[in-house]
């Protein structure tokens, strides 16, 4: 995998890009269709805000269920993960990032106007996330759906739809953002990256 030139000047002055066509409709639909059994199934749990003794459940802010992602032999979202790590390389070599190991999350907003609201996925100073990247696996999207992923950049926002096979890359550190209310299933898969010193 390699990034355009386009992408990587994206990346240094926006602090983002947009790929539609990430892994190809087939790769895709199989993605879709592994991640909505996951979601159905019951294996998820309500995704919590903060970490360790400090961390709540609160709808208000953030009302999706997440499970990990590991990577797996002859699974849909086991390829998905080979694929993230691919771009991981690609972006160390690209765009001289840096990034080491990397975490993977399915999420699912259920619908009923369940959203995340506006934060950050890194804090300057710290040794965490570096770079997100979030993979959207929606075949049957429609704005009436809502659930728009709102990026908050230097001159103004801007709002992207989570349809099958985009990727939405993004620095962590940079970019605050939203999911905004989603009135229909919302699956999402976020790869957060990390330096290579990090623990």
């Amino acid at each position: 995998m390699e990034l355009r030139d386009d992408e990587i000047a994206a990346l240094g002055t926006k602090g983002f890009f947009v790929r539609d066509t990430f892994l190809g409709r087939e790769r895709a639909s199989s993605v879709h269709a592994e991640a909505r059994q996951r979601a159905q199934t019951g294996g998820l749990k309500p995704a919590g805000i903060r970490r360790g003794a400090d961390r709540t459940e609160d709808t208000t802010v953030r009302g999706d269920f997440i499970t990990w992602v590991v990577p797996g032999p002859d699974t849909a979202l086991g390829s998905l993960w080979q694929s993230f790590a691919e771009l991981g390389e690609a972006l160390s070599t690209g765009a001289y990032l840096g990034l080491g190991r990397f975490d993977l999350q399915l999420a699912h907003y259920p619908g009923g106007g369940a959203r995340y609201v506006r934060h950050r996925d890194a804090f300057p100073g710290q040794s965490n996330r570096r770079v997100t990247a979030i993979y959207y696996a929606n075949p049957d999207w429609q704005p009436e759906h809502g659930g728009l992923l709102r990026l908050y950049l230097d001159d103004g926002t801007l709002e992207v739809a989570p349809i099958l096979d985009r990727v939405v890359v993004f620095l962590s550190e940079r970019l605050e953002h939203e999911v905004l209310p989603a009135y229909a299933p919302r699956l999402a898969l976020t790869a957060w990256y990390y330096g290579r010193d990090a623990a």
